[in-house]
This record gives C-alpha cells, structure tokens and sequence, in this order.
C-alpha cells in the first residue's frame, strides 16, 4: 500500500472519530501531542511521560504469553509518573468506548521518585475502539493530574469518582457504578497517616490499602482505596487534602498542584 492511499485510509478513520486539527493543536498546548510521527502504532501523548499506541493485530505468537484472551485489537497506555491518573482516565475511557481491560500494572517508577508508573492494556474487537479509548483516556489524564500535588521532598495524590467503572475495577478493586476515592503519599510514612485522616473524617467503607512491601512495587508510599457515599467518599478526599499538603509542605516547599484540582 503506497503512502498516500495509507494517508488517505487514516484520514478517514480520523474523521470518523471527529479528531480535527484544531483539537490537536489545542491538545498539544495542553501536554498532548496528535499522531504526527508517522507511525500508526503512535495516538499521542499526556502529562507524566504518558503515551497512547494502538497495536491493530497483535502477533499470535505474543498473545497468548501477553494473556489478552480473545483480543487481538489492543490500546496501550503507558507513563513513567503516576498511577492514578492514568487509571481514572482509562475508566472514563472505556465508559465511553466499546472496550474491555485487559490488564492493569503499576510498575515502580516516577523516574526516581517515591512511587509508580503505569502500564494499562485495553482490548477491542475493532482497532479503531481501541483508538478512541486512547484518545479519550490521553484527553482526560490532564484533569485527574489536578489533585497531584509535589514537591523535592515527595508527592501526594488524591482521585475521586462518582461512578467507578471497569478499570478501577480490575486495578484496585472498585465496586461498579458506586463512589470510589484513593489517597496516596510519599514518604510513605505521610501516607499512613492520610489512611487514618480519611476513614475518620467521614463514613467510608476501605477497599483497599497498599504500603511499600504489600500491594505496591516497593515503592515508598501508603495507598488506601475507599467506597461509600458520594458525598463521604469526596468528604474523606478532601480532608486528607488538606492535611497531606501540611505535611509534606514541612519538608519543603508547599506542595503545588500539578495543573487544576478537580475534587
């Protein structure tokens, strides 16, 4: 196939999806960058070192060792800072898509930091859900990278939904369709302490809690995952907000949000 009719068949598929050049551009002012590095693996890329490919057909003889089941049509997201950000955008994604998780890791990263990457599969039966979900998922993670909060001395991260969906579920165990929050801190010594702060400060039910050598890839932070009440879920969040940005302001700056808070 000669590279025009391929620009032509990939021009098509973009329109389809409603992707315009104006969305691009404004996409790239925002941290995310169109497909315009030639390859049709490539979506675009997001905060934290975030990147989207597609993967049309996967190779029969990785499949299988790769366990995506009856996928062969694959969405990656992949990013070297944060977790959580990359989770609830994929969440919002395939609420939106004709798509499945596939699988959920969160390997230690942070390039040096206190805490983890992300490494997300998402399968669908046809390439371009797969696409769409990518585009959905590097769109979002901007505003989920709002209640990241930082400084030399470590990192804080909060994330809340009213409506959990299936990525929540298969990397942290959210129950479908209700609330769902997560608070996360390094030193991991802060992040216990925010554990307790939530659970006090209003009626939650915990889902689940990680510390360096349980549940996280050692890396050295406390996560605690919790379900309940729309408005007792967020209530916990923001209390802990609140003291988290305290505590590791005393070893350093005052923790700065990584763009907009949303909660």
């Amino acid at each position: 196939m000669d590279q025009q009719l391929i620009e032509k068949v990939m021009k098509q598929v973009t329109d389809e999806l409603g992707i315009k050049q104006e969305t691009c551009e404004k996409e790239s002012k925002s941290g995310n960058r169109c497909n315009g590095i030639g390859l049709t693996e490539f979506v675009g890329t997001a905060m934290g070192d975030t990147i989207g490919l597609v993967i049309a057909s996967v190779d029969p003889m990785l499949s299988d060792v790769m366990k995506l089941g009856k996928y062969r049509s694959i969405g990656i997201i992949g990013g070297r800072v944060g977790a959580g950000p990359q989770i609830w955008a994929v969440d919002d994604a395939v609420k939106a898509t004709n798509t499945e998780i596939i699988s959920v890791e969160l390997p230690r990263d942070t390039k040096g930091g206190a805490g983890h990457g992300s490494l997300i599969y998402i399968g669908a039966d046809d390439v371009s859900d797969a696409r769409r979900a990518v585009e959905i998922a590097l769109q979002s993670i901007p505003k989920y990278f709002g209640d990241v909060y930082g400084n030399d001395a470590g990192h804080l991260e909060f994330q809340y939904t009213a409506r959990a969906s299936y990525c929540l579920e298969k990397a942290l165990g959210a129950p479908i369709g209700k609330a769902f929050g997560m608070t996360c801190a390094g030193p991991a010594a802060i992040g216990t302490v925010l554990a307790d702060i939530a659970v006090k400060a209003a009626n939650v039910e915990v889902v689940g809690y990680c510390s360096p050598s349980n549940g996280t890839s050692y890396s050295n932070e406390v996560i605690l995952t919790f379900t309940g009440d729309s408005g007792a879920v967020r209530q916990a969040v923001k209390a802990a907000i609140e003291a988290g940005k305290k505590m590791l302001g005393a070893l350093g700056e005052e923790p700065k949000s990584t763009t907009t808070p949303y909660i």
